[in-house]
């Protein structure tokens, strides 16, 4: 599969963040608002489009899940671009709902694809075990944990989940995807406020991964299992019934990391391919 752009068109890249709690995901759904539905109607409204565009995004979201960092693509035709370009950020401004805003539009490097050409992914989710509460000015982005944690345990837990491996037992299982991911990062830390962040960068995550980690490592945190058991859980490679997916609003998709533009098309091409672990049937 290639990612060259056909003649004639341009490959935008946009850069963009939004308030996840009104949306049904980054998805376009019948009935239902999205993230991608908001924007690909904005797109073809403030450029006059006769078709509908159709973006291409760095990390589907779920349901409820935020985003800062978020970046996707589409290709225009070179003088809808040529037309269009420097008026687009104001537009879309002017056009789009309050919850979605697009930070920049530029012309992508050659090679480049918004989702297979990303290296990494950074999300960041927040908790808050004060006794009495979340501050109700940050409640649409705080899940209150009601119990006290203790972050050293959970960084401690969270070392034997490091590295690549089947994450399948963190995982929702989709047909024909597989569940092997390289976890990079996944440390804890509490602010002066008191809020406990987790950051969690991974190459890709499959559907509930950070989710089902954070929960898993809260129990450990609320001294609920001990800082052995998310590792146990990782090795058995099946899902637990005892790993709690939290909430999506605490949730929200940092940055998207990319790497240099003559590598940007190697990277797409490597990103398609289906992985296995080291030693498993089909490796080479």
């Amino acid at each position: 599969m290639s990612d060259e752009v056909e003649p004639g068109f341009v490959r935008v890249r946009l850069d963009l963040s939004y308030d996840g709690k009104e949306f049904s995901g980054w998805a376009k759904q019948t009935a239902r608002r999205t993230v991608q539905g908001e924007l690909e109607s904005a797109l073809q409204t403030v450029m006059r489009l006769a078709e509908p565009v159709d973006l291409t995004v760095a990390g589907r979201t779920d349901a409820g899940v935020h985003a800062r960092g978020q970046v996707a693509h589409l290709d225009l035709p070179g003088e809808v671009w040529a037309e269009h370009s420097d008026k687009l950020l104001r537009r879309l401004a002017g056009r789009l709902p309050h919850d979605v805003r697009v930070w920049r539009v530029a012309e992508a490097p050659a090679g480049f694809n918004a989702r297979f050409s990303a290296v990494w992914r950074r999300y960041a989710y927040r908790v808050g075990d004060h006794k009495g509460g979340v501050d109700p000015l940050r409640r649409g982005h705080v899940l209150w944990h009601d119990w006290p944690l203790d972050v050293d345990a959970m960084n401690e837990a969270a070392q034997a989940l490091l590295g690549e491996h089947d994450f399948a037992a963190y995982c929702k299982k989709r047909e024909g995807a597989t569940t092997i991911r390289t976890l990079q990062k996944l440390s804890w830390e509490r602010d002066a406020e008191g809020i406990v962040t987790a950051t969690v960068r991974a190459d890709a995550f499959c559907h509930n991964m950070v989710r089902s980690l954070v929960g898993a490592l809260l129990h450990v945190g609320d001294g609920h299992r001990p800082v052995e058991w998310p590792g146990k859980v990782l090795a058995a490679g099946v899902r637990d019934s005892s790993v709690h997916v939290v909430k999506p609003h605490g949730l929200t998709l940092e940055e998207v990391g990319y790497p240099a533009d003559d590598q940007l098309a190697a990277r797409s091409r490597e990103a398609r391919n289906v992985r296995t672990l080291p030693g498993a049937p089909g490796c080479c």
